[in-house]
């Protein structure tokens, strides 16, 4: 078993090597929670649930920590926007997220972290960073002296020169150097604040994910993960405050998975292109919208549009429609040895060199196509065998769990299920509550069954 993965840090594929045998300690930057998340937070969501699920598969136990940020300069405009204050603010977004992630196949978290639940642990940590000399008070502000740290950029592969230069550096005469960021911000009059030893403040962005890292899973983790944007500066900093503070390697591999594009263009707020997640969640299900993001390499931009869901949709309808056939099979299958070991054993092995190839989750979707091709043609035998349907549907099984889809054979409605349906669907008519008659109509069609309107009320017949 060997799982390679690309490490943005040496911008190369190494071999994974966790710190202890059999364990993985891996941390996924949430979202700042001030409103719903959009489609491009639901790629990562996907993407590291995925790479977790696998990681498990090949037999190690993972500890997955999320954080939600809850205190932030967007959270306190949003709760005065909204009326409320910053914690139901909070507490409503991460509700949400919870539930559309959820709705997208994704597992919970083994902690869920948040930055207002962790200030003694930033505060600490902030603490041991001033008596190493990595960071200065100035006007109840802390900042981190980013040039003090010789190894600032290895990241995001940029120079202090040209970072000093660049525009994302802000200026604030506070600072001892332009580049330095803050740890620590004096609080604004009529904002929620933290006692410390600088004064009432909170927490700048980056020290949060340096603090509760350490704080749940150690001074060195294996991965650390995020979206493509957040390598410079957000990550570029955790490494330099945590390897500051600590003394060692904060994290030893870096994933980032790339953007998405809304019909080839950049989703961006500014331009007004954002799609939220919960909106697509009632046009499409789950399983589609994760189908879709995994079916292009986790690296890699992606585009979205609604022609390219329907042709998904259309991909991932074959694989329903095997999953089915295999259980319709089941009613005339015979008994007898198991025949298809070979085939099996050659797609799982394809399957897993896909995965082990970081996570190639696209090549391992074209190897679940070629599973499909040769069932279709078992399936195609006038006599199939029991143990065969049986290995067929555990290999399925296999694949769908690491890649998080929730794909099983449909259940015939029962009959006494259907006279249910007949019965509500009649009083619905009679209280005039067409959507919910017609909403049954539909159901039962799906199911091919047909209804016929007689004299003596509804009948109906299988098609």
């Amino acid at each position: 078993m060997t799982i390679r993965m690309y490490n943005t840090l040496t911008r190369q594929k190494e071999v994974f090597k966790p710190i202890e045998e059999n364990k993985v300690r891996m941390y996924v930057c949430g979202p700042t929670v001030y409103n719903y998340i959009h489609i491009g937070n639901a790629r990562p969501a996907i993407v590291f649930d995925t790479v977790r699920r696998y990681l498990g598969y090949r037999g190690y136990d993972v500890t997955y920590v999320l954080n939600f940020t809850d205190v932030d300069d967007k959270i306190i405009r949003a709760a005065q926007e909204e009326g409320i204050d910053l914690k139901k603010l909070s507490d409503k977004y991460i509700a949400a997220y919870r539930e559309d992630v959820a709705r997208l196949g994704v597992k919970e978290a083994t902690v869920y972290p948040r930055v207002t639940e962790s200030m003694t642990e930033i505060i600490t940590f902030i603490n041991t960073l001033i008596d190493k000399k990595f960071a200065y008070q100035s006007d109840g502000d802390v900042y981190f002296r980013a040039r003090k740290f010789k190894e600032y950029g290895k990241l995001s592969h940029q120079s202090l020169d040209d970072l000093q230069s660049g525009a994302r550096v802000e200026v604030d005469g506070r600072k001892e150097d332009p580049i330095d960021f803050a740890l620590w911000k004096k609080a604004k009059p009529n904002e929620m604040y933290w006692e410390s030893p600088w004064g009432q403040g909170r927490p700048g962005w980056h020290i949060e994910c340096s603090a509760m890292a350490k704080e749940h899973l150690g001074e060195t983790i294996d991965i650390h993960a995020g979206g493509q944007d957040l390598t410079f500066p957000h990550h570029e900093n955790e490494i330099a405050q945590s390897e500051a503070c600590n003394g060692h390697t904060f994290s030893n591999y870096w994933l980032h998975n790339g953007y998405i594009n809304i019909d080839n263009e950049k989703m961006s707020k500014s331009i007004g292109n954002t799609v939220l997640a919960r909106d697509l969640l009632d046009q499409y299900s789950g399983l589609l919208l994760r189908f879709f993001m995994l079916s292009v390499h986790y690296r890699s931009p992606i585009n979205f549009s609604h022609d390219l869901i329907k042709q998904s949709e259309q991909g991932l309808k074959r694989i329903e429609n095997v999953v089915k056939s295999l259980n319709e099979r089941l009613i005339d299958a015979e008994e007898g040895p198991e025949t298809v070991r070979g085939d099996i054993d050659v797609l799982i092995e394809r399957f897993e060199t896909a995965m082990d190839d970081d996570f190639n989750t696209a090549n391992a979707i074209a190897v679940i196509f070629d599973a499909v091709k040769v069932v279709n043609t078992y399936l195609g035998k006038q006599v199939v065998l029991l143990s065969d349907l049986e290995a067929y549907t555990v290999m399925f099984k296999r694949f769908f769990e690491v890649l998080g889809l929730e794909i099983e054979a449909e259940e015939e409605l029962l009959d006494v299920e259907i006279d249910q349906l007949l019965v509500e669907r009649e009083e619905a008519r009679k209280n005039r509550d067409f959507n919910r008659a017609d909403e049954i109509r539909d159901q039962l069609k799906a199911e091919n069954i047909i209804l016929e309107d007689t004299a003596n009320g509804t009948r109906w017949r299988r098609g």
